[in-house]
């Protein structure tokens, strides 16, 4: 930043010792004080201070000559990190999954016996269900609900589905207690879920659970499409690979952050049911 463009309160030395520290990065995991001053545009003596009070403080080790970091900068970024909940976590990554498929995407979390819809990039493709953050459907008719329930106990799954509403909603749906149990173990073993127009006439869902680092489904991400331009076959080939890879990344940020247990920041008792 330029000088000219700093306010008073800028203090120039806590620059200056972030700048040292960015100084490290994968292509220089090591340097030496001649290093982080050339790189920092310090001179060796502030280079030297700066480095110093970071081997006090255990952000830095030393040799005596080569200076690295050590793992505690972590401590840096994890209380940024932990404050993220997952729906803001996955937002991003949602975003760069429609932009690669061009259809919309959900994240949503399990509620009573309902699925919440907790973080949503829609596109301009208009469906006739409006869901929005907070929308609630039964999560047995639903494929994000299929692949959350499909990991829980089996006497949850039993006491779940004797409480349901089993009415269907389409003539496709799966309306009896035994074939949605048979239909979830398939579910589990595959690792995801395609509903065919059972929750709406006319919409193909496709659903994968998100796992937290201990390996617990806490949520699962969608992509529903229109089933005249999407057969069974096209969702299994062209939108699931790319769906379990955005997955994947939403996962590998969860392992980071430590976020566990059911997802933070779920809308609860809001929007509509169906």
């Amino acid at each position: 930043m330029p000088a000219e463009a700093r306010a008073p309160h800028f203090v120039q030395s806590f620059e200056r010792g972030l700048a040292v520290i960015r100084a490290f990065d994968a292509d220089h995991p090591e340097l030496t004080l001649s290093d982080v001053a050339r790189s920092c545009e310090l001179t060796r003596a502030a280079a030297r201070r700066f480095l110093l009070t970071l081997v006090d403080l255990g952000y830095v080790h030393t040799d005596g000559r080569m200076f690295r970091l050590t793992p505690r900068v972590l401590e840096l970024g994890y209380s940024y990190l932990s404050s993220f909940t997952l729906p803001e976590i996955a937002e991003p990554h949602l975003e760069q999954l429609v932009a690669q498929i061009r259809e919309s995407s959900s994240l949503c979390v399990l509620d009573g016996d309902d699925i919440v819809y907790v973080a949503r990039v829609p596109t301009r493709r208009i469906m006739t269900a409006t869901i929005t953050v907070g929308t609630r459907f039964p999560a047995h008719v639903t494929s994000v609900g299929r692949v959350i329930l499909a990991h829980l106990p089996d006497e949850e799954v039993d006491a779940r589905l004797a409480r349901a509403d089993l009415r269907p909603l389409t003539s496709r749906t799966i309306a009896s207690a035994g074939a949605l149990r048979a239909e979830l173990r398939r579910v589990r073993r595959q690792g995801y879920a395609i509903v065919d127009q059972e929750l709406e006439e006319g919409l193909r869902s496709v659903a994968v659970p998100v796992r937290d680092r201990d390996g617990e489904v806490v949520a699962a991400v969608n992509v529903p499409v229109h089933a005249a331009r999407n057969s069974v076959e096209s969702v299994r080939r062209d939108l699931l690979p790319p769906l379990l890879a955005t997955v994947a990344r939403i996962e590998a940020d969860l392992r980071v952050t430590g976020l566990t247990g059911p997802a933070r920041g779920a809308s609860r008792d809001t929007g509509t049911h169906r």
